[in-house]
């Protein structure tokens, strides 16, 4: 099949033209090392402060505030084991939540093994924050508080600056993995007592393999890496100049277009919703649903394996997932989905569809038509749906 329309956004997105063209001069004309001080090097540098300030602006931080990375996972790596590290002496206690990215949980597994305690605060059947349950974990020696923005796949927008106001009155460092959410929503970070945030460029039409950590000025956290003294002696290695003059350009583009993209994608991801819910029964939408990213739908199909759907789907030109691209190769259903209530059979049988500003009404149709067309071909395959509609068992989805 020729067409393809693609719904992952949420994994990675397509570079932009406009950042695509902005990086090319620096594989082969603008090529020399930022740290150089000759002409060649200086023009490298002022791209990369150029990159550095477009960020900043965009989240109301400082220049002196932004940190670039190779991506999301080291900052978030570098956010909360430089912090652990960094405020040992104050505590070892840590709380996050049970819906976090791999990149937070798995960190947090590795501190435990370190010697410090770590409380997974729950979350609502929508997969928000328990925010009195989060104001219960606070002890005397809590040292940091992670909250992702927003859920990566289902798509829930947490109450950052509540989280962020809670951690701020008990003096408590609070950082946030904004790797969905950056250049989808607009951030403040002073508004939303922000004293870390983590992103990535290939989730917002820029390249992989760069990223960016926010560090409120007053936060002492040492370098993750060693070596060199490049981003002022705190992240070492030779910059990443392409990668961080794409992730300054997407980031630009971003925030120019939010307004009028991002309502878009809410009408188009609000009729994805409407057209699921209504024409294909036994069917549940998974997250808020109203306070959730604009281009996120997640649903949940009893019945069915979401991986056959997936598979059928390909074979159709659709492009969707299951849940987080970092997960995809587990057997084991989401453990987003589990928070929130669902049970196994009923976590095995989603989809995640998330849209980009490329996304047409025509495509959101094409695409609803194959879901019910799949959905129909594989319930009539199950022997579980077979009783369902004799009577002897009763759906878990109405």
């Amino acid at each position: 099949m020729d067409r393809v329309i693609y719904l992952d956004n949420a994994a990675t997105t397509k570079c932009a033209p406009e950042v695509v063209d902005a990086m090319l001069p620096y594989f082969t004309e603008s090529y020399g090392n930022p740290s150089s001080i000759y002409k060649l090097g200086q023009k490298s540098k002022a791209a990369v402060d150029t990159a550095r300030e477009i960020i900043a602006k965009s989240l109301g931080a400082q220049n002196n505030e932004i940190y670039f990375t190779a991506g999301g996972s080291e900052s978030d790596n570098w956010a909360l084991k430089a912090t652990a590290e960094a405020y040992s002496a104050k505590g070892k206690h840590i709380i996050t939540s049970a819906i976090e990215h791999h990149a937070i949980l798995h960190t947090c597994e590795y501190l435990q093994k370190q010697g410090f305690e770590v409380t997974y605060v729950g979350v609502d059947e929508n997969g928000v924050l328990k925010l009195d349950e989060l104001k219960a974990a606070i002890r005397p020696d809590t040292i940091l508080i992670s909250v992702m923005f927003a859920n990566n796949e289902i798509g829930t927008i947490q109450p950052i600056k509540e989280i962020g106001e809670i951690a701020r009155a008990n003096g408590i460092f609070f950082h946030t993995d904004a790797v969905q959410a950056y250049g989808q929503v607009p951030i403040d970070v002073d508004e939303l007592n922000i004293d870390m945030l983590s992103a990535s460029g290939h989730k917002l039409n820029g390249p992989k393999g760069v990223g960016f950590l926010y560090i409120r000025k007053g936060v002492k956290i040492r370098s993750f890496v060693h070596g060199g003294q490049q981003e002022r002696a705190r992240r070492a290695g030779t910059e990443n100049v392409t990668g961080i003059v794409g992730i300054g350009a997407a980031a630009r583009l971003a925030h120019e277009t939010m307004q009028a993209r991002t309502a878009r994608e809410i009408e188009l991801r609000d009729y994805l919703i409407g057209r699921i819910l209504d024409e294909i029964p036994n069917t549940k939408l998974n997250g808020h649903r109203t306070d959730r990213l604009p281009n996120n739908a997640n649903f949940s199909f009893e019945f069915i394996e979401g991986e056959s759907l997936l598979i059928m789907l390909d074979m159709k030109g659709i492009c969707g997932s299951s849940g987080s691209a970092c997960t995809s190769g587990s057997l084991d259903p989401s453990h987003v989905l589990l928070a929130i209530g669902l049970v196994h059979e009923i976590a095995h049988g989603s989809l995640r569809l998330t849209l980009s500003a490329e996304t047409t009404k025509e495509d959101i149709d094409y695409t609803v038509d194959s879901v019910k067309e799949i959905v129909a071909k594989l319930r009539g395959m199950s022997p579980l749906y077979e009783d369902y509609k004799a009577g002897k068992v009763k759906a878990k989805i109405q």
